[in-house]
């Protein structure tokens, strides 16, 4: 009886300590997956298709290899057999190893601000978009000749088909629905009271894009691009060549042409307005809301032509007849010579 109770007494110390032993581990394991993250903020990328011993080698680079192996042992425990954590991920200071392990195996991506603005043609926005997005710049070429030409639109217009902005995307969003996104926050804008007013002018929204997108690039002032718009659909409306100085710009391919020579003017181009009546194909940059919307309250004026002042504030001046613009236009042509600008 006395042996009994000598070996229960033994088994209850060995007990007691595998139990302390096994606490002890677990409050280790708890405070090891628990510690928070003390970098900087940062962008976790992980690729489709990464396997574990990826995703280990992503967060030692990004986070350092002992948060790394924090989040790991989490991770392992909490995916099972899953391997998936596909997705961008925002870590910030005190984001703790296991609810970053947590959001990677139900991959809870943080959204993405998807930014894009000042450009002009669509190679630009693809190269913009694709730097922010997973997939490539040939994937979002191929997105936009899928969905834009079954939406009415011809390559030369599908810049008017996008607005610059910063919109909310998941990084791993495929291309071509974010084409169809993008697509519909530009229809959501051309609503059925906008649409009305346009055909009441006599245009179509596209057009409006393009009228609007010379404005933008003869002038950086926000408050004189309405009335450089409604000028040009004088011209329109007139039958006149708009003769547009940054249509020869984007014909010739050289935006940073500060002076258009004889030579430009000559640029063979369906976007020379020099040589050809009426708008060019599409609009020569991605145009902003706000342009339209100022364009379409704007009211009507009589001007038919405008000049650089000679001021160089980025002003313009305006005229209604030739001779007038010419006046203006010898002392723009006056104050380039004196300043030595050739091009």
């Amino acid at each position: 009886m006395l042996n009994f109770a000598l070996d229960m007494k033994k088994k209850f110390y060995i007990i007691c300590i595998l139990v302390i032993i096994c606490a002890g581990a677990g409050l280790y394991l708890w405070r090891y997956v628990t510690s928070p993250y003390e970098g900087e903020p940062i962008w976790v990328y992980v690729p489709a298709g990464t396997s574990r011993a990826g995703l280990d080698s992503i967060l030692s680079s990004k986070l350092g290899d002992h948060m790394a192996s924090r989040i790991m042992t989490a991770y392992k425990v909490a995916a099972k057999d899953s391997t998936d954590a596909h997705g961008a991920y925002f870590i910030t200071p005190g984001d703790k190893a296991k609810d970053i392990a947590r959001r990677l195996v139900r991959r809870r991506q943080t959204p993405i601000n998807l930014t894009f603005n000042n450009l002009r043609t669509i190679d630009q926005l693809t190269e913009k978009i694709a730097g922010q997005m997973e997939f490539s710049e040939s994937d979002f070429k191929s997105a936009i000749a899928a969905v834009l030409p079954e939406a009415g639109f011809k390559p030369e217009e599908y810049i008017a088909a996008f607005f610059p902005d910063t919109y909310k995307f998941y990084w791993t969003t495929p291309a071509e629905e974010t084409v169809r996104r993008l697509l519909q926050y530009r229809n959501d804008f051309w609503n059925d009271e906008r649409r009305a007013k346009v055909a009441a002018m006599g245009l179509s929204p596209v057009k409006v894009h393009t009228i609007c997108s010379i404005a933008e690039e003869e002038t950086n002032k926000r408050d004189e691009r309405p009335t450089v718009g409604r000028l040009y659909l004088n011209r329109v409306r007139k039958g006149m060549k708009l003769q547009a100085d940054p249509t020869v710009k984007f014909a010739v391919g050289d935006f940073s042409l500060r002076r258009i020579l004889n030579k430009h003017l000559k640029t063979p181009s369906r976007y020379n307005t020099y040589l050809n009546p009426g708008l060019p194909p599409g609009p020569i940059r991605i145009v902003e809301r706000q342009t339209i919307e100022d364009f379409l309250a704007a009211p009507d004026n009589d001007y038919l032509y405008m000049c650089a002042k000679e001021d160089f504030s980025g002003y313009h001046n305006f005229a209604r007849d030739y001779q007038t613009h010419l006046a203006n236009a010898r002392r723009y042509q006056a104050e380039l010579n004196k300043r030595n600008i050739k091009k």
